[in-house]
C-alpha cells in the first residue's frame, strides 16, 4: 500500500480538448477540476503539469517548417493558455489554485521556484506548473518527472486516456495484454512507449514511481490514491 501525502499529477493538453481534436472542452476541464478537488479533500497536496498539445505542439510545427527552438517556446505558452484554464476551473468550485510559470509571465504567474511552491502548498493551494521546464527540447513529461523529485512528491501520476501500460499500443492491437505492475529496466528492455527517455531516466534514476491511468473516466483519480487496482505501477 502506497501512502500519499503529496502528487505530482500529469494532464494531457489533448485530453482537455474533450471529443475535439483542438481547444478546451468546459466539461472536460469540469470534469478535471472535479476530480482534482475531491482527492485535495483527502488531505493531499497536488501538483500539476499540462501539456499544450491541445493547442500547439512544438515537434510538430518543425514538421510544418517552424523553427525547433521557437516551436518549443510556442507550446510552452500553450501549457499556460491550459493551466490558467484549470485554475480558473478549480476556483469556480471553490478550490484554491496558484499557477507557476517556468518562463516570465509576471502578471500571469508567479515564477517557478521550489521554496514560493512549497509555501503555497502549506497554505493549502494546488499548484499548477505551467511553461514545461522553460527550456526548448524538452517535453512536459519530463517537466512533470523533474517538478515530481523537485517537490519531493511520493508519485508521479500519468494521467492518460489509455488505462495503463501494456505490450502494445491497445488502440490498434486488441491483443494487447495490460501490466498491473512493471520495472523500469522493463519498459526499457520491452521499448514500451510509456513516455520519454530523459523523463523516464528522471525517474529511474531518482526512484520515483510512477502510475499510468485513465484520468478521462470520473472518479479515477480518488481510486489511484486510495490504492485500488487501476492504473500500472512502474518502480525500480
Amino acid at each position: 500500500m502506497m501512502k500519499f501525502k503529496r502528487i505530482l499529477l500529469k494532464l494531457s493538453g489533448e485530453s482537455l480538448a474533450g471529443d475535439g481534436k483542438q481547444g478546451l472542452d468546459e466539461k472536460r476541464l469540469l470534469e478535471y477540476a472535479t476530480q482534482i478537488k475531491n482527492i485535495a479533500g483527502l488531505g493531499i497536496e497536488i501538483g500539476i503539469v499540462i501539456g499544450g498539445g491541445n493547442i500547439f505542439r512544438g515537434l510538430s510545427g518543425q514538421s510544418k517548417g517552424f523553427d525547433r527552438v521557437k516551436g518549443d517556446q510556442m507550446g510552452m505558452l500553450a501549457t499556460v493558455i491550459n493551466s490558467l484554464a484549470l485554475q480558473s476551473g478549480l476556483e469556480s468550485i471553490g478550490v484554491k489554485a496558484k499557477v507557476f510559470t517556468a518562463v516570465s509571465v509576471e502578471s500571469i504567474g508567479d515564477r517557478y521556484a521550489k521554496h514560493r511552491v512549497m509555501e503555497a502548498f502549506s497554505k493549502g493551494y494546488i499548484c499548477i506548473f505551467s511553461g514545461g521546464t522553460g527550456n526548448p527540447y524538452f517535453s512536459t513529461d519530463t517537466a512533470s518527472a523533474l517538478r515530481a523529485i523537485e517537490t519531493e512528491s511520493d508519485v508521479f501520476l500519468k494521467g492518460t486516456r489509455v488505462d495503463g501500460v501494456y505490450t502494445a499500443d491497445p488502440e490498434k492491437d486488441p491483443s494487447a495484454v495490460k501490466f498491473d505492475t512493471i520495472t523500469f529496466d522493463e519498459v526499457y528492455e520491452k521499448n514500451l512507449k510509456v513516455m520519454d527517455l530523459t523523463s523516464f531516466t528522471l525517474c529511474k534514476e531518482n526512484n520515483m514511481p510512477v502510475i499510468v491511468f485513465d484520468m478521462d473516466t470520473p472518479g479515477n483519480l480518488e481510486k489511484v490514491v486510495k490504492n485500488e487496482k487501476i492504473g500500472t505501477l512502474i518502480t525500480n
